[in-house]
């Protein structure tokens, strides 16, 4: 899904980058809100950008590791989507949240 719409609209260099963080984010969404269903966006809020989002009912806010250790093997995913994007946070609903990501292509 990330891929043809980077590719659709012209984003072909953010297709790694993003397909890694939407995998990471997934990856949290199914681990840590244990729920049966969740929803995946992608959006272009600018021309040069895309927003990723995963969308669950658990109101459990994720938080960045500040000390992942080098040979673990969990726990280092918000790292990577903090290393590989612009910005990322979490958006509070009444019935759960959504945790969204922005990459941005640098200016040629």
């Amino acid at each position: 899904m990330v891929r043809t719409a980077l590719t659709l609209w012209g984003l072909d260099s953010l297709t790694e980058d993003a397909t890694l963080v939407i995998t990471e984010l997934v990856a949290n969404a199914v681990d840590h809100s244990r729920l049966p269903s969740i929803r995946v966006t992608v959006s272009r809020p600018t021309p040069n950008g895309i927003r990723l989002g995963v969308v669950d009912r658990s109101r459990t806010v994720p938080t960045l590791r500040t000390d992942p250790e080098a040979d673990q093997l969990r726990g280092r995913g918000l790292t990577l989507v903090d290393t590989l994007t612009n910005s990322w946070g979490t958006e509070l609903y009444r019935w759960g949240k959504q945790v969204w990501a922005e990459l941005h292509e640098e200016d040629a």
